[in-house]
C-alpha cells in the first residue's frame, strides 16, 4: 500500500509539472508573445543601426569640419571644476596667491596666478600686485607652469602641485592660455606658445639672473618644448625644463589616446582624424624640439598613465638622449610604477618628488626644503 501511495503521488506531481510546461509552451507560441518578441528584436535592430550610423557619420563630420577636431584636442570648453571664481585663488587654499591679467597682444587678456613661496605666506596676506611683483627680487627660484588641455589654472591637481612647489620654496606663476578659463581669444598652438613666451619674458624682466624654470604637464609639455626651443634658439635658455606626462607629437598622442580606441583600426583613420589635426596647424612636435633644447631636462611619467601612455614619454626620452643640443646637460627620466597609482595627473603626490626636481644642482637650489615636504605628503 505504501509503494502504491508513493507511486500515485509521484504520478500526480509529474502530471502537474507536465501541465505547467504545456501552459508555458502555449503562451510562448501565442500571437501576443511572438509579437512582443519580434517587437523587441525590431527595437534592438533600430538601436544598432542608429549606433552604426553615428559611428560612420562622425569621421566624415570631423573631416568636413576640422574645427571639431581642434576642439577635441584643446577641450578648452570643458571648464572643470565648474562654478569657480578664478579671481579668488584663496577659495582653493591658495591664500598666498594673487590673481591678475596681462595683455600679450591687443584685445587679448590672459588670467595669471602668482603664488609666492610658502616661507612668505604670512607676509603675503592682504598684499597687492605691486608687493607680489616685488617678491621676484627675493632669493627664491621661479617656476613657470604650463597646464594641459581641459579645465583651467584652478584645476585641483594643478592647485595641489602649486602648493608642493611653493612649499619647496618656489615662486609659481601659471596662467590660462587664450581661450581657456577667463582668458580672451580662441585656442591655437601658435597662440598658446605666444602666450607662454610673452609671460616668460615678463617674468624674466622681474627675475633677472635668478633661476627661472619651466614645467609643462600633458598638452602643456608640447607648449613647453615649443617655448624652450625658441628660447634656446635665441641663446637665452631657461635654467631647466620639467616635462610631466609628455608625448612625442600630437599625432602619436591622438593615435594612442583612449578616445581614439573605437576608430583606431578603422580604414582611413589617419586620413579622417590625424590629418585633420595637422590641417588645424596643430603639431606639438616635442620629438623635434628636443633637438634644439640646450638646458637640463627632467621627464616624469607614471607607468599607469592611460591618457598619455607611458611608452610615449619613454620614447621622447630616448630621442632626447640622442640630441646633440642636450649633450653636456643633465637629462633624466623618472618612471613611477603602477603600484603608486599616480596615473595621468597625480605625480604631485610622490614623497620623492622633491628629490627628483632637485636632481640638478645647477637648476634647483633649495634642497634644504626637501625635509619639509615629506611629512606633509605622508599625512
Amino acid at each position: 500500500h505504501r509503494k502504491r501511495y508513493l507511486a500515485s503521488q509521484i504520478l500526480m506531481f509529474s502530471t502537474l509539472v507536465f501541465e505547467d510546461q504545456c501552459k508555458m509552451l502555449t503562451l510562448s507560441l501565442s500571437p501576443a508573445c511572438v509579437c512582443s518578441r519580434y517587437g523587441l528584436m525590431g527595437r534592438l535592430k533600430r538601436i544598432l543601426l542608429w549606433v552604426l550610423g553615428v559611428y560612420i557619420t562622425i569621421p566624415f563630420l570631423v573631416k568636413l569640419c576640422p574645427s571639431i577636431q581642434a576642439k577635441l584636442v584643446f577641450l578648452n570648453f570643458v571648464r572643470l571644476p565648474y562654478f569657480i571664481d578664478l579671481k579668488r585663488p584663496q577659495d582653493h587654499g591658495l591664500n598666498h596667491t594673487y590673481n591678475f591679467y596681462l595683455q600679450p597682444e591687443t584685445g587679448v587678456n590672459i588670467g595669471v596666478w602668482h603664488t609666492v613661496p610658502d616661507q612668505m605666506w604670512k607676509e603675503a596676506q592682504g598684499k597687492d600686485r605691486e608687493w607680489y611683483d616685488s617678491t621676484f627680487k627675493s632669493p627664491y627660484p621661479v617656476m613657470l607652469y604650463l597646464h594641459g588641455n581641459a579645465g583651467t589654472r584652478g584645476g585641483d591637481h594643478r592647485v595641489q602641485l602649486y602648493k608642493v612647489l611653493s612649499l619647496l620654496g618656489y615662486h609659481v606663476v601659471t596662467f590660462d592660455y587664450r581661450g581657456w578659463g577667463d582668458s580672451d581669444g580662441s585656442p591655437s598652438e601658435s597662440g598658446m606658445t605666444s602666450d607662454a613666451l610673452f609671460l616668460y619674458q615678463w617674468m624674466k624682466e622681474r627675475v633677472g639672473s635668478k633661476p627661472l624654470n619651466v614645467w609643462g604637464h600633458s598638452l602643456g609639455t608640447g607648449v613647453a618644448t615649443n617655448l624652450v626651443r625658441r628660447l634656446c634658439d635665441r641663446g637665452t635658455p631657461p635654467n631647466s625644463l620639467v616635462l610631466e606626462s609628455p608625448f612625442t607629437n600630437i599625432r602619436e598622442e591622438a593615435k594612442s589616446h583612449p578616445f581614439s580606441m573605437v576608430y583606431r583600426y578603422l580604414p582611413g583613420f589617419e586620413w579622417f582624424f590625424l590629418d585633420t589635426i595637422s590641417a588645424n596647424d596643430i603639431r606639438f612636435a616635442s620629438d623635434e624640439n628636443v633637438d634644439h633644447i640646450s638646458c637640463p631636462l627632467l621627464i616624469l611619467h607614471a607607468e599607469d598613465d592611460s591618457v598619455v601612455p607611458f611608452h610615449l614619454g619613454k620614447k621622447l626620452y630616448n630621442i632626447a638622449s640622442q640630441s646633440k643640443s642636450l649633450s653636456g646637460h643633465k637629462l633624466q627620466f623618472i618612471p613611477f610604477p603602477v603600484s603608486l597609482a599616480y596615473k595621468h595627473k597625480f605625480i604631485y603626490r610622490s614623497p620623492e618628488l622633491c628629490a627628483h626636481i632637485h636632481c640638478g644642482k645647477k637648476c634647483f637650489t633649495v634642497d634644504n626644503l626637501c625635509n619639509d615636504l615629506r611629512p606633509t605628503e605622508q599625512k
